[in-house]
């Protein structure tokens, strides 16, 4: 199987304060869906920054064989689509469609090309009625889903996502989950939703203060209460059973 995303040794500390991670090594396979998880402030969004360039560590990080470098950068940063947690700060465009067609073109492609993706990502999530729309007029649920078609159109390798399903109701998010399943990139999620990380992902990573803590089948790991709640973190609802009136499992 081919790796898509390594993390060899990788280290990151704020002005030589305790590390934010710390000696960090996995890696992830083309196809893969990985969640990581773990309580604030345990270096998921570190390990996302790290990932895209936007800060640098120590030790070495490679995305689809190219070593995350100044030179390698633009490069990788093509292979990779980073749906943000907030939508409003990726769509900053006055409509859908334009927001769509912004990174294609600045990266070359033809305006007929782009056109093709842009109809082929909207089809195929059942979103040509947003194509015109305003994104100051749709909700937030179609903003999410608008926000994922947007980096679809790239047609990245890998799709890295911090925290998907925050603030969607139940319709929406389960449109978002069914979405994240039908996508056959590479994709390294980034969530406190464990519900839903248990039905999008094969593997998790859980992290506590910078380091890897558990890496395995996303079952198995999320059905362990005690590793969880020595992490900081719950069961998902789903695993917890039954409660009471006052609320214990």
């Amino acid at each position: 199987m081919i790796t898509m995303i390594v993390f060899q040794n990788v280290s990151f500390s704020y002005e030589n304060a305790v590390p934010v991670v710390e000696n960090l090594s996995f890696t992830i396979r083309e196809g893969e869906t990985v969640g990581l998880i773990g309580a604030n402030g345990a270096g998921k969004s570190t390990i996302m920054k790290l990932l895209l360039g936007l800060l640098q560590g120590t030790g070495e990080i490679t995305v689809g064989g190219l070593a995350l470098n100044k030179q390698n950068l633009p490069a990788i940063r093509q292979k990779i689509g980073f749906v943000l947690q907030d939508s409003d700060n990726q769509m900053f465009m006055p409509t859908v469609y334009e927001d769509m067609i912004f990174g294609p073109r600045n990266y070359g492609l033809s305006k007929e090309e782009t056109e093709r993706r842009v109809d082929a990502v909207l089809n195929r999530l059942g979103l040509q009625d947003l194509k015109h729309r305003y994104n100051h007029k749709i909700s937030g649920g179609e903003k999410r889903m608008a926000a994922i078609a947007t980096i679809l159109a790239m047609e990245p390798e890998a799709i890295v996502m911090d925290e998907p399903s925050t603030a969607l109701d139940p319709v929406n998010r389960r449109t978002v989950i069914n979405t994240i399943c039908g996508l056959p990139q590479t994709k390294l999620i980034a969530s406190h939703d464990l519900d839903m990380i248990l039905d999008t992902c094969q593997r998790v990573i859980l992290l506590s203060h910078g380091k890897i803590v558990a890496d395995g089948e996303t079952e198995t790991i999320l059905r362990d209460r005690e590793l969880l709640e020595r992490n900081r973190m719950e069961l998902p609802f789903c695993l917890q059973g039954p409660r009471n009136h006052k609320g214990e499992a």
